[in-house]
């Protein structure tokens, strides 16, 4: 066992590193010789705790093994009550002020509670050095009327080295945008806790119709920080996002432990965790069920990639089930700033479109690089594609102009983005539907090197043809092996593939294949 995290009221604890979203094993939990139930998942969270206070945890599985740990939990200078502050918790008054008024009276080192109930509330900002707890049977329920949202603006002029202030973000973009359910901007040390539901209810109001036109700003987000460093967010349930639900920017040292985020299959841009131009973020134990990409990382669409030349970096994703989606982990397209040194591992996947893929196209930069990028112990249920690199993504207006779209070589300048190593190793891909893995770096910029190893792909035999990646010029296709194109290296380690029809491997413009295996 291992601590993940330690509140003043929480522990965040893996139970099984070589489990999946699932252990392999049931866990009897014991909390100071205090029975706590049987937990099935590799991560676990302990709430309820007190502050200041030694526990013993103890854990004893299915076949008799036993492991024990102990845990010190954070000081607390005082709990601030919002029931205190007037709240009413009826699902029918609005308790927008009387949460904000909890929170900006809570002194350093101090939590507020939000017991159980049904809060109507519209966006809230946090502070500084603060933990929050929303308790288990407690629902924060957002506004549904857009007009009484406050508005992040975009670009903000200021006497700083930016010459700006940024505030209002939106896929890529410095634009005005709706606050957040929750909102983090220039906080530190803040930790968002417990077993409550945050609801944006965006089926309520008028979020996801029409939901490309812009009205008066940019649909919000669930939880949104800027320039935050030092956030846990642990055990909550977001449900029902205007947008994007969770998205940190600009931030660094983020833990987000056993959450869960919740969305219809057919919501428009309800990505579930979408991290863009942070540093040193874990994402662990967390399920995610959405409209669109589980997990998309990104740095910024031309612009801001250009200017601040703030990659996302050093992120770990792990333990997770990610359902559903469009994606499941997916690194861009808009990453103009860089995407490096990330690790998804022992997650589990089903349902995906394209599971794990990384997406660019020209024009996003010279430091739009993609390196280090690594996918281990992943095991995938009926995805339609399990692997994707596409340099030629087709998005933006001019996304499916000659320019974006050729696959002859173009000049290699300040607009060409690049994509270094990436890594699939011990991948275990079930009722797949088009191909292995479609790979495609740039011809004036091969995609420097992709490696397979260990990996398995068994195919649905039924499998109807399908476009493995968003791109002019892809043939649809059921049941192929390994496409890759523009590489300057491939290397092949035991890879398996059951059930294809045709070559297992179909490459062109690879200047370098180590096929070990001979598939």
């Amino acid at each position: 066992m291992e601590i993940l995290c330690i509140t003043s009221r929480s522990c965040g604890v893996l139970l099984d590193p070589e489990g999946l979203y699932e252990a392999r094993q049931k866990h009897a939990l014991f909390l100071n010789g205090r029975p706590l139930g049987e937990e099935r998942r590799s991560v676990a969270s302990l709430f309820d705790l007190e502050p200041d206070a030694n526990y013993t945890l103890e854990s004893v599985t299915e076949g008799g093994d036993r492991q024990a740990l102990t845990f010190h939990t954070k000081q607390e200078t005082c709990t601030l009550n919002v029931r205190d502050f007037g709240a009413k918790g009826d699902g029918k008054t609005e308790d927008t002020a009387m949460l904000q008024a909890a929170i900006l009276c809570c002194p350093d080192g101090g939590r507020v509670l939000i017991p159980a109930g049904e809060y109507v509330t519209g966006p809230l900002f946090l502070k500084s050095r603060m933990t929050l707890e929303i308790q288990e049977g407690a629902t924060l329920m957002l506004l549904t009327d857009r007009a009484r949202f406050p508005i992040l603006p975009g670009h903000t002029p200021a006497n700083n080295p930016d010459g700006e202030v940024l505030l209002g973000m939106f896929e890529g973009y410095a634009v005005d945008d709706f606050a957040a359910a929750l909102n983090g901007i220039d906080v530190t040390d803040v930790a968002v806790i417990g077993r409550g539901v945050i609801d944006g209810r965006a089926q309520d109001g008028d979020w996801w119709v029409d939901p490309k036109k812009v009205r008066v700003a940019n649909r919000g987000n669930m939880l949104y920080t800027q320039r935050c460093k030092g956030l846990l967010v642990q055990g909550l349930t977001f449900r029902n996002s205007p947008s994007w639900n969770l998205h940190p920017a600009f931030s660094e040292d983020l833990d987000f432990i056993d959450v869960r985020v919740q969305a219809p299959w057919d919501s428009p841009n309800t990505d579930g965790f979408d991290p863009e131009s942070c540093r040193n973020v874990r994402l662990l134990g967390a399920e995610i069920s959405v409209g669109d990409d589980c997990i998309a990382i990104k740095s910024g669409k031309i612009e801001l990639g250009r200017k601040y030349r703030r990659p996302c970096e050093d992120l770990e994703i792990a333990w997770c089930a990610l359902l559903d989606g469009h994606g499941g982990v997916t690194i861009g397209s808009e990453m103009a700033g860089g995407v490096k040194r990330v690790r998804a591992h022992h997650c589990h996947m089903r349902g995906n479109d394209r599971a794990l893929r990384v997406k660019t196209r020209r024009d996003r930069g010279k430091d739009g690089v993609v390196d280090d990028i690594v996918f281990q112990d992943i095991r995938m249920d009926d995805v339609k594609m399990p692997l994707v690199v596409n340099s030629f993504y087709f998005c933006d207006a001019d996304g499916k102009t000659d320019r974006v779209q050729s696959r002859e070589k173009q000049p290699v300048d300040d607009t060409t983005p690049e994509i270094g190593t990436v890594c699939f190793e011990r991948v275990d891909a079930r009722g797949c539907k088009a191909c292995a893995a479609y790979a495609m770096g740039l011809p004036e910029k091969p995609m420097a090197h992709l490696i397979l190893r260990d990996c398995r792909f068994d195919f649905d035999p039924e499998a109807e043809p399908l476009v493995p990646a968003m791109a002019l010029g892809v043939e649809a296709c059921s049941r192929r092996g390994l496409i890759v194109r523009f590489l300057k290296k491939l290397t092949l380690e035991g890879v398996r593939m059951e059930g294809i029809e045709g070559e297992p491997l179909e490459a062109e413009d690879v200047e370098q294949i180590i096929n070990q295996t001979q598939i």
